[in-house]
């Protein structure tokens, strides 16, 4: 078997497991996803652990897995009948609860307490209301919004023009400097005001563009060729490669480059301009080459110095890592980008992937699994790993076709 094959089928099972794993927990609050789990001692949190616990249920982590369950459903159709059906039953659950979550001020919010309204812990720990201005939308937003447009677009469901409404509201947010990166202080003009020009929230809202291309949502994707412009022309350091997280500034997220690169690729056509997909292969090696630097990728990098500026390395750049090199060897068929998937993919198998169970450890650094949360305590709801191994996974059997039809 190839390295193609054999990753496909290592992909397939490793989501169907996590999958599985997910829907036969009990659900939280009727019908909300529970990925409570120390990925460290395999214990679940309890009451006990506060903000990890289960009294708070995040609305990023419920955006996510609605977009997962949606679109797992729609690949296990035909791979695993069984489990597309528990996918789509999960899915619409979901789909009700978020909707109905997010209708009354057009809002999701990061974190809710028992009764579901809006709140944040701050730098103390205290746990507080959260502040709902109108015009103000964040990563919540874009996740739960990606999520509501998936299920309503797989099932012809009548709120789909809503869901994309909103998901522009969040685009325009972000061009017009009402969008705000921390959720974990008030949403205000304040926080606002103080917040640096990162190119994150361009880069995650990239990841819809795909989805929303398939699903023919053209109308709603002349964001993403600006969003790619806007990124490389302000953020990437020409004489390294990376991404400056701040325009000026020194620090790179080696991860969210090589996300931005998966992203860009699984949107763009195969007729799009051959120097951007030279700039996106660059992008991908270089944060490779200098985030990889002992368990996993580091969290940020110098870009004076290229040395690692964090001791820890998450779980969720290396299947990051997968699709983008997966994407970007399928375009350029360069032995770079293979190497890279095969590193990534080697890495996060043998020193993250639990198996039993079917999840990864959130954290690691060169002493080994840490107990840090790189951004919420619940467990991967089947995105940053599964909808990562499912575009690999793809790439996987396109480049297998091809070589067979080559060989054959």
């Amino acid at each position: 078997m190839d390295f193609f094959e054999e990753a496909r089928t290592i992909y397939a099972a490793a989501n169907a497991g996590t999958l599985y794993w997910m829907l036969q927990r009990p659900m939280l609050g009727g019908g909300f996803l529970n990925t409570k789990q120390n990925s460290l001692m395999l214990k679940d949190y309890g009451p006990e652990d506060g903000i990890r616990g289960p009294d708070y249920t995040y609305g990023w982590i419920q955006g996510r897995g609605l977009e997962s369950l949606v679109m797992h459903a729609a690949f296990f159709d035909d791979e695993l009948p069984p489990l597309a059906k528990k996918l789509d039953t999960a899915g619409r659950r979901l789909y009700d609860l978020l909707a109905a979550l997010q209708k009354p001020d057009g809002h999701a919010y990061f974190c809710y307490g028992r009764d579901m309204a809006p709140v944040y812990a701050d730098a103390a720990g205290a746990v507080r209301p959260q502040e709902r201005p109108r015009l103000i939308y964040t990563y919540s937003d874009a996740f739960v919004a990606k999520g509501l447009i998936a299920t309503a677009s797989r099932y012809g469901l009548t709120g789909l023009a809503d869901h994309l409404a909103y998901f522009d509201g969040v685009i325009a947010s972000i061009e017009h400097g009402r969008f705000q990166m921390d959720e974990r202080r008030p949403l205000s003009l304040d926080s606002l005001a103080m917040q640096p020009n990162d190119f994150g929230p361009r880069m995650i809202l990239l990841g819809a563009a795909g989805m929303l291309k398939r699903f023919g949502h053209t109308a709603h994707l002349a964001y993403a060729d600006r969003f790619i412009a806007h990124v490389i022309d302000l953020h990437l350091d020409a004489g390294t490669g990376l991404l400056r997280n701040v325009p000026g500034e020194d620090a790179c997220n080696v991860g969210h480059g090589i996300e931005f690169v998966g992203f860009a690729l699984d949107y763009l056509d195969d007729n799009c301009d051959p120097a951007l997909i030279e700039t996106l292969e660059r992008i991908l090696v270089s944060s490779f080459r200098k985030g990889f630097v002992g368990p996993g990728i580091a969290l940020t990098v110098s870009i004076a110095t290229g040395e690692a500026q964090s001791p820890y390395c998450p779980w969720w750049s290396l299947p990051e890592t997968i699709r983008a090199a997966a994407l970007c060897h399928e375009r350029t068929r360069s032995a770079e980008s293979l190497e890279i998937w095969k590193a990534a993919h080697a890495a996060f198998f043998e020193r993250y992937w639990r198996g039993t169970p079917p999840i990864a450890y959130q954290t690691m650094t060169k002493d080994g699994p840490a107990d840090f949360v790189p951004a919420t305590p619940d467990l991967d709801p089947g995105y940053h790993t599964g909808l990562s191994l499912l575009a690999a996974l793809r790439a996987a059997d396109r480049l297998s076709l091809q070589t067979h039809a080559i060989s054959g």
